[in-house]
């Protein structure tokens, strides 16, 4: 399966706060907010929307090609990690100016985060042109389009319509920022739609479309629910809910949906049904949030089958074996 993945390429800076946001933050008082938090740790990682489920799709073997823009920062450890781990880095985008985007998050003892987003080089995505990657790559069965400049994933969208690539939709955290009419735009005709639970209901507000509107619009709507389940939405049938794989031992949330994101994709290219594609990605983002930081864990096919065998069976994990060896 001939991968695109675009979105964001970033630097992570994760810290811990030991209490809860939900205790030092008053409803009441939001419009004078001013708090800080004393945090006792400091991890900075590699990540980025685009980076992370790239990671995991080429852990998996399915060698993706990422798309995105980068500083000068990006070259040496950053570009041969990726590469190293099966991603095929030969479109990202180098800028003259620019430094690589950073991701700065605090997580608190509950799992709650607070995060900010320098964007830096990926404002230049947008200039960017799928066609000679697709052209490279001798076609394409999938473009991700992922969280990265709004400018640029528009852009990145037409050019799939336009060109009758699938289009694969992840809006993520830009959800906040898009109007209602970039949000329509940008859903509109995709084969597949990827949202969590707060960024549907966002998404329904803002375009005021009920979810059976947003299924008129979209072949399938996958909308992972944290730490429950995910859910498979299409207009033809009653939604597919699938439980999550169970994590062991928590240590980092940030990137569990890029990596469910990486795994879907990857199962999906090796022939999967939606159903066991929802079930690698969610035995994946398990991998994920046992490690620290988006890219710092490392999966195996067979740990894959062994998570689906002792959650979902032994059909589906005899299936997922097989069509991985295809």
């Amino acid at each position: 399966m001939r991968i695109i993945t675009t979105g964001s390429i970033a630097n992570d800076h994760l810290m811990s706060f030991d209490g809860q946001f939900a205790e030092q933050i008053r409803a009441d008082s939001l419009e004078h907010l001013s708090v800080s938090f004393l945090v006792n740790e400091l991890n900075i990682h590699r990540g980025g929307t685009g980076a992370n489920i790239s990671y995991a799709a080429g852990l998996l073997g399915a060698r993706p090609a990422l798309v995105g823009a980068v500083g000068s920062d990006f070259e040496g450890d950053g570009r041969a990690w990726l590469e190293d781990h099966g991603v095929d880095t030969r479109f990202v985008s180098v800028s003259a100016s620019r430094h690589t985007a950073r991701f700065v998050c605090t997580t608190d003892s509950t799992g709650a985060q607070i995060g900010s987003f320098y964007p830096g080089a990926m404002a230049e995505a947008a200039g960017i042109s799928l066609a000679p990657v697709v052209a490279a790559l001798g076609g394409c069965d999938a473009v991700l389009v992922g969280p990265d400049d709004p400018t640029a994933m528009l852009a990145h969208a037409d050019e799939c319509r336009a060109a009758g690539w699938p289009l694969w939709a992840d809006v993520g955290q830009q959800v906040a920022r898009f109007e209602a009419a970039d949000l329509t735009a940008f859903v509109d005709g995709a084969t597949y739609l990827f949202t969590n639970t707060f960024e549907a209901g966002v998404l329904e507000h803002k375009t005021g479309w009920s979810t059976a509107e947003v299924l008129a619009r979209v072949g399938t709507w996958v909308v992972t629910r944290g730490s429950e389940s995910v859910e498979i939405r299409t207009a033809a049938a009653a939604p597919l809910v699938i439980p999550v794989v169970p994590v062991v031992n928590a240590v980092d949330p940030t990137g569990a949906g890029d990596a469910f994101r990486g795994g879907f994709l990857a199962a999906h290219g090796w022939g999967l049904s939606d159903e066991r594609a929802a079930q690698v990605g969610a035995a994946v983002a398990a991998f994920s949030v046992e490690a620290p930081g988006p890219q710092e864990y490392t999966v195996t096919i067979e740990g894959v089958v062994q998570k689906i065998r002792s959650v979902y069976g032994e059909d589906s994990a005899s299936e997922v074996a097989a069509a991985s060896r295809s």
